[in-house]
């Protein structure tokens, strides 16, 4: 191959995060501890909440805020099938399922008419409504005012997959302060990372508290906690059958640094962003820009509001041999997502059909994700941009 292979994701890990992994080995502490709890204040300032707790993954976190709201055995809880199985997942762990609507094809994200119309419909079908998950794809968020007035109007707690979406910002507000609670991912190709971790933060304190008990198998003192009490350091109490997703402070110290370095990242992020919509400008079908339908355009709020974890182009014809021909040329890419309409448990299970949600199916049928990472150098992202001009053509 004449050029090195670009990757569609890499970590960015420097020097700061060795040290910082360095230090907590030498501390001798390094499952949940001082550095966790560091985390969690740090994050919490990041987002303006007054919580976040950090779990091993944001399915931990949306499993363990969804039990947090206290979703039952045969509740309903609106989602979209477009994204990642494990949105959909936990609602299945808690016994209840899943009401998939579709999303709105300019955004990828949950279209607010269909959630009303779905739930409408689910409650005229006799069916208990108890949370609504919206999906931020891409780094974009979702219609955030219309979805919090439908959560109020029908008492339905919001709880964000904000897997894509760290930091985000939707109006003045960075998106972890939005609905009942946020959960983002720190999995290796997020925007920061801590290899396998999440955080989910929320302005609810009983909240916050449920989901601190539940991660470590319910019981009332983590190991940290006591060790602070050396009078009682051996004892504790198991006071609910919880779980095991509590961070590790070796995670916690990647994360820490990671966090330093977001405001950056994003920045870099967006340079790229705005270089390949500067190479794709006059891109016509089969080949679109995101969001070219939007109808506020690319204004400096869309692009300032925007975590850029994605950049999905849409490829109308020969999609899949678009994939290979960019492979071909030493240039990786993704799919976001396989819709879970068209997945074999969620189809079966649920019978569910492609023409159900119409726009999530097409959407998927012609999506390619680009590669966009902050050690994206200049010289890659041209190599990436000639390369989608070239097939478009």
């Amino acid at each position: 191959m004449a050029h090195d292979f670009i990757p569609f994701a890499l970590p960015s890990l420097g020097e700061e995060e060795i040290a910082a992994v360095t230090e907590t080995l030498r501390s001798g502490w390094i499952t949940t501890g001082p550095t966790c709890a560091r985390f969690e204040e740090a994050f919490a300032r990041h987002q303006g909440t007054a919580h976040a707790v950090a779990v091993n993954s944001a399915t931990a976190g949306l499993h363990l805020a969804l039990e947090g709201i206290g979703v039952r055995p045969g509740d309903r809880v609106v989602t979209t099938p477009y994204t990642f199985t494990a949105t959909a997942e936990v609602i299945r762990y808690l016994d209840a399922d899943p009401l998939f609507v579709d999303v709105d094809p300019a955004t990828y994200n949950i279209d607010p008419v269909a959630t009303r119309r779905a739930i409408e419909e689910a409650r005229g079908r006799g069916e208990r409504v108890t949370a609504l998950i919206p999906v931020h794809i891409a780094g974009l968020a979702c219609d955030m005012a219309a979805l919090a007035a439908l959560a109020e109007e029908y008492d339905i707690p919001l709880v964000s997959d904000a897997a894509h979406a760290f930091p985000a910002r939707h109006g003045q507000r960075p998106l972890g302060a939005a609905g009942r609670a946020t959960v983002f991912s720190f999995y290796a190709n997020k925007n920061i990372t801590t290899g396998e971790g999440g955080m989910v933060t929320t302005d609810d304190g009983e909240l916050a508290a449920r989901m601190r008990l539940m991660r470590l198998h319910g019981i009332d003192r983590d190991a940290w906690r006591r060790e602070e009490n050396p009078k009682a350091h051996w004892y504790y109490e198991v006071v609910a059958p919880g779980f095991k997703y509590n961070l590790t402070d070796i995670a916690a110290a990647i994360g820490l640094a990671q966090l330093a370095k977001a405001d950056a990242f994003r920045a870099r992020r967006e340079m790229i962003v705005r270089r390949y919509d500067e190479a794709f400008a006059d891109l016509a079908p089969p080949v679109e820009r995101p969001y070219d339908r939007l109808p506020h355009g690319r204004s400096d709020r869309f692009y300032a509001d925007h975590a850029w974890h994605l950049y999905p182009l849409r490829v109308a014809e020969g999609r899949d041999r678009f994939i290979e021909e960019l492979a071909a040329r030493g240039i990786g890419s993704s799919v976001h997502f396989i819709p879970l309409h068209l997945q074999p448990y969620w189809r079966q299970r649920y019978g569910l059909t492609p023409d159900q949600f119409p726009h999530a199916t097409a959407l998927y049928r012609a999506e390619v994700s680009l590669p966009l990472f902050p050690a994206m150098t200049d010289v890659m992202v041209e190599r990436v941009a000639a390369a989608v001009r070239e097939l478009a053509r």
